[in-house]
């Protein structure tokens, strides 16, 4: 899977939040400094070049939505940041973050649960 800029991430974000949406609805969503219409209209075009995003047209705009799922990004992404920043272990990354973040006992017992449901 491709590689998103910050950018486009955000777009993405909002089209995953909003399902569907115009540019100008993106643009209501974005903090302030909002980009200009034109940029975000670019990106846009620059997500569909990479498949993360089709349009259909209505009236004389288009309606854009995700052709990624958060959920299949997301997981290729952590994959991506195991494999380049910890060798490949998801327990690598675990740690490192257990480090930096100083999560509580009550978080990882959180994140036992949820590997033992799976």
């Amino acid at each position: 899977m491709k590689t998103l800029t910050t950018a486009e991430e955000e777009i993405m974000q909002h089209l995953w939040s909003l399902k569907e949406a115009n540019v100008a609805s993106i643009i209501e969503k974005m903090k302030s400094p909002k980009p200009a219409y034109n940029t975000v209209s670019t990106i846009i075009r620059i997500l569909e070049n990479k498949g993360f995003v089709d349009y259909r047209k209505e009236g004389r705009g288009h309606i854009y939505f995700p052709k990624v799922n958060k959920e299949t990004y997301t997981a290729a992404t952590a994959g991506k940041l195991a494999s380049n920043y910890f060798k490949g272990s998801f327990k690598n990354m675990v740690s490192f973050f257990m480090e930096q973040e100083d999560l509580s006992v009550q978080d990882l017992e959180e994140i036992l649960n949820d590997i033992n449901k799976k």
